[in-house]
């Protein structure tokens, strides 16, 4: 389709008016929209999920570590509504007040609900240290070509796992 203004273009802008109960369409290429005043660049956000970010935190009360920076790493409150991303592990609790209230309003609540991170038992642990050390052992005596002893530490590691 044509730019209705020009006739020389393809019309990019399809404008919709309505005036006294008449609806108009205009179709117009985008010098001739610019030239009537009508913007057309879109921008789109770089990071939406700081944008969204920002957004919610502008709208709560910002405690005092607005001006605050992160000791550690010198992130601030405003780097991260900008990015949407901490600067270290730290920031997390320099910046607690803050987070709570902001996940409460985005979540519906500061509390984490689920399943919780457990660390491994300790037996588990050990018998995984075991294991890697007959495995270098079992790779050190294959290159020796320590056969006999190769075969019995294959032994010991099936035991063991």
């Amino acid at each position: 389709m044509l730019c209705e203004s020009c006739n020389e273009r393809d019309a990019v802008v399809h404008l919709t008016t309505i005036q006294n109960n008449q609806v108009t369409q205009l179709h117009l290429c985008e010098s001739c929209a610019a030239a009537r005043g009508v913007e057309t660049t879109v921008t789109s956000p770089k990071h939406p999920l700081g944008e969204f970010l920002q957004a919610v935190q502008q709208q709560i009360v910002v405690p005092s570590t607005e001006g605050g920076r992160c000791t550690f790493c010198g992130t601030t409150l405003r780097d991260f509504r900008s990015t949407g991303r901490w600067g270290c592990a730290r920031c997390y609790t320099t910046f607690e007040a803050s987070m709570r209230e902001l996940l409460r309003r985005v979540h519906g609540s500061s509390r984490h609900v689920g399943r919780g991170y457990r660390p491994p038992q300790e037996e588990s642990v050990a018998r995984a240290s075991q294991l890697g050390e007959l495995r270098e052992q079992l790779r050190r005596a294959i290159e020796t070509e320590q056969f006999e002893l190769a075969a019995d530490l294959r032994d010991r590691i099936k035991v063991l796992e």
